[in-house]
């Protein structure tokens, strides 16, 4: 018990502090996909790579995704652009979805 009390009172970080790592606030897929008129639905449906509606609303709401997820969301977008623009798609970065690097 002395060790975690011990760590606890090291800690320089308050839970808010360490809480925000975690949650980076509505990404910029949200626009993106709000202003195409695209559903979580959509979205795991055009993918060829196993997501879930999970990860698709938390990219979204921008809590910490790692960067895995985070290139199976980029590809999801990429090819249900392309699937809505009839062949013709904008292609989008990390850099255009997410404001934070997933580790």
């Amino acid at each position: 018990m002395e060790g975690k009390q011990k760590f606890i009172e090291e800690s320089s970080e308050t839970p808010a502090e360490r809480e925000q790592v975690f949650e980076h606030g509505v990404q910029p897929l949200e626009a993106i996909m709000t202003e195409n008129g695209w559903s979580n639905t959509m979205l795991v449906k055009a993918s060829t790579v196993p997501i879930t509606h999970k990860m698709v609303g938390e990219a979204r709401r921008g809590r910490r995704l790692s960067r895995k997820v985070q290139l199976k969301v980029v590809e999801a977008v990429n090819l249900l652009s392309k699937e809505k623009r009839g062949g013709e798609a904008f292609l989008y970065s990390l850099r255009d979805l997410f404001t934070y690097d997933g580790k």
